[in-house]
Protein backbone atom coordinates (compact mmCIF):
# COMPACT_ATOMS: atom_id res chain seq x y z
CA UNK A 1 0.00 0.00 0.00
CA UNK A 2 0.97 3.76 -0.48
CA UNK A 3 3.14 5.60 1.79
CA UNK A 4 1.60 7.90 3.96
CA UNK A 5 2.32 11.57 2.83
CA UNK A 6 1.97 12.76 6.50
CA UNK A 7 2.83 11.40 10.14
CA UNK A 8 -0.45 9.95 12.50
CA UNK A 9 0.62 13.56 14.60
CA UNK A 10 0.33 16.14 11.96
CA UNK A 11 -3.15 15.03 10.88
CA UNK A 12 -6.38 17.41 12.16
CA UNK A 13 -8.48 14.65 13.18
CA UNK A 14 -8.54 10.89 12.78
CA UNK A 15 -11.60 8.77 12.66
CA UNK A 16 -11.99 4.78 13.77
CA UNK A 17 -14.55 3.21 11.68
CA UNK A 18 -15.56 -0.47 12.71
CA UNK A 19 -16.71 -2.88 9.93
CA UNK A 20 -20.76 -3.74 9.90
CA UNK A 21 -21.28 -1.01 12.01
CA UNK A 22 -24.71 0.33 9.70
CA UNK A 23 -25.98 2.13 12.70
CA UNK A 24 -23.11 4.98 12.54
CA UNK A 25 -23.04 5.22 8.17
CA UNK A 26 -22.23 8.79 8.14
CA UNK A 27 -20.83 9.47 11.62
CA UNK A 28 -17.64 10.38 10.55
CA UNK A 29 -18.57 12.56 7.49
CA UNK A 30 -20.84 14.78 9.87
CA UNK A 31 -18.14 15.40 12.54
CA UNK A 32 -15.55 16.10 9.71
CA UNK A 33 -17.97 18.61 8.07
CA UNK A 34 -18.23 20.52 11.20
CA UNK A 35 -14.76 20.84 11.68
CA UNK A 36 -14.11 21.98 7.68
CA UNK A 37 -17.10 24.57 8.41
CA UNK A 38 -15.43 25.91 11.42
CA UNK A 39 -12.33 26.04 9.73
CA UNK A 40 -14.17 28.36 6.84
CA UNK A 41 -14.03 26.16 3.47
CA UNK A 42 -16.41 26.89 1.27
CA UNK A 43 -19.59 25.52 1.12
CA UNK A 44 -18.50 23.43 -2.53
CA UNK A 45 -15.61 22.03 -0.77
CA UNK A 46 -16.94 20.92 2.38
CA UNK A 47 -19.75 19.42 0.06
CA UNK A 48 -17.40 17.38 -1.82
CA UNK A 49 -15.21 16.22 0.97
CA UNK A 50 -18.42 14.68 2.37
CA UNK A 51 -19.08 12.77 -0.27
CA UNK A 52 -15.65 11.37 -0.52
CA UNK A 53 -15.75 10.87 3.47
CA UNK A 54 -19.26 9.27 3.54
CA UNK A 55 -18.60 6.83 0.04
CA UNK A 56 -15.12 5.76 1.89
CA UNK A 57 -16.91 5.04 5.24
CA UNK A 58 -19.76 2.93 3.65
CA UNK A 59 -17.03 0.67 2.34
CA UNK A 60 -15.31 0.31 5.36
CA UNK A 61 -18.32 -0.76 7.08
CA UNK A 62 -19.69 -2.47 4.17
CA UNK A 63 -16.49 -4.71 3.79
CA UNK A 64 -13.80 -4.27 6.05
CA UNK A 65 -13.31 -5.35 9.91
CA UNK A 66 -12.40 -2.00 10.47
CA UNK A 67 -10.72 1.14 8.95
CA UNK A 68 -9.72 4.72 10.07
CA UNK A 69 -10.23 7.95 8.16
CA UNK A 70 -8.37 11.02 8.79
CA UNK A 71 -7.75 14.16 6.63
CA UNK A 72 -5.91 17.32 7.08
CA UNK A 73 -6.22 20.55 5.65
CA UNK A 74 -3.27 22.45 3.58
CA UNK A 75 -3.86 26.48 2.21
CA UNK A 76 -5.79 24.64 -1.03
CA UNK A 77 -6.32 21.47 0.17
CA UNK A 78 -8.72 18.68 2.05
CA UNK A 79 -6.75 15.67 2.03
CA UNK A 80 -8.52 12.47 2.96
CA UNK A 81 -6.97 8.79 3.55
CA UNK A 82 -9.77 5.77 4.09
CA UNK A 83 -6.83 3.02 5.43
CA UNK A 84 -9.25 -0.46 6.23
CA UNK A 85 -7.86 -3.81 7.26
CA UNK A 86 -10.40 -6.31 4.97
CA UNK A 87 -10.64 -8.50 1.93
CA UNK A 88 -8.96 -5.83 -0.60
CA UNK A 89 -10.02 -5.28 -3.85
CA UNK A 90 -9.28 -7.61 -6.43
CA UNK A 91 -9.54 -5.76 -9.72
CA UNK A 92 -9.80 -1.82 -8.63
CA UNK A 93 -10.42 -1.02 -12.05
CA UNK A 94 -13.64 -3.09 -12.48
CA UNK A 95 -14.37 -1.79 -8.88
CA UNK A 96 -14.48 1.91 -10.23
CA UNK A 97 -16.90 1.60 -12.85
CA UNK A 98 -20.42 2.80 -12.05
CA UNK A 99 -22.97 0.15 -10.96
CA UNK A 100 -20.25 -2.40 -10.00
CA UNK A 101 -20.43 -3.83 -6.54
CA UNK A 102 -19.83 -7.02 -4.40
CA UNK A 103 -22.47 -6.05 -1.98
CA UNK A 104 -24.33 -8.97 -0.75
CA UNK A 105 -28.46 -8.19 -0.06
CA UNK A 106 -28.18 -7.58 3.30
CA UNK A 107 -26.27 -4.75 2.67
CA UNK A 108 -28.29 -3.51 -0.32
CA UNK A 109 -31.25 -4.02 1.89
CA UNK A 110 -30.33 -1.10 3.99
CA UNK A 111 -30.40 0.79 0.91
CA UNK A 112 -26.13 0.71 0.59
CA UNK A 113 -24.45 -1.15 -2.54
CA UNK A 114 -25.49 0.59 -5.61
CA UNK A 115 -22.05 0.49 -7.02
CA UNK A 116 -21.73 4.23 -6.78
CA UNK A 117 -18.55 4.48 -3.77
CA UNK A 118 -15.27 4.59 -5.90
CA UNK A 119 -17.05 6.09 -8.42
CA UNK A 120 -17.93 9.01 -6.55
CA UNK A 121 -14.98 9.56 -4.29
CA UNK A 122 -13.10 9.58 -7.97
CA UNK A 123 -16.15 12.09 -9.66
CA UNK A 124 -15.63 14.14 -6.07
CA UNK A 125 -12.16 14.60 -6.03
CA UNK A 126 -9.45 16.84 -7.36
CA UNK A 127 -7.31 13.45 -7.26
CA UNK A 128 -6.88 10.44 -5.35
CA UNK A 129 -5.16 7.04 -5.46
CA UNK A 130 -6.36 3.89 -4.28
CA UNK A 131 -4.78 0.73 -3.50
CA UNK A 132 -5.08 -2.36 -2.46
CA UNK A 133 -3.88 -5.80 -1.13
CA UNK A 134 -5.81 -8.81 -1.24
CA UNK A 135 -6.32 -9.93 2.55
CA UNK A 136 -4.77 -7.16 4.16
CA UNK A 137 -7.17 -3.93 3.11
CA UNK A 138 -7.42 -0.88 1.00
CA UNK A 139 -5.53 2.59 1.22
CA UNK A 140 -7.58 5.77 -0.29
CA UNK A 141 -6.26 9.13 -0.71
CA UNK A 142 -8.35 12.09 -2.01
CA UNK A 143 -7.49 15.50 -2.48
CA UNK A 144 -9.99 18.18 -2.94
CA UNK A 145 -8.87 22.04 -3.55
CA UNK A 146 -10.58 24.76 -1.89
Amino acid sequence: MSTLVKNEGEFDASFPVKGKDFADAGLVSSKIKQRLMKKGISEIAIRRAAIVIFEAEVNIISYARKGIIRYYTTTDSIIIEAIDEGPGIADIELAMQEGYSTADDAIREMGFGAGMGLSNIKRYSDDSEISSVIGKGTYLRSVIKI
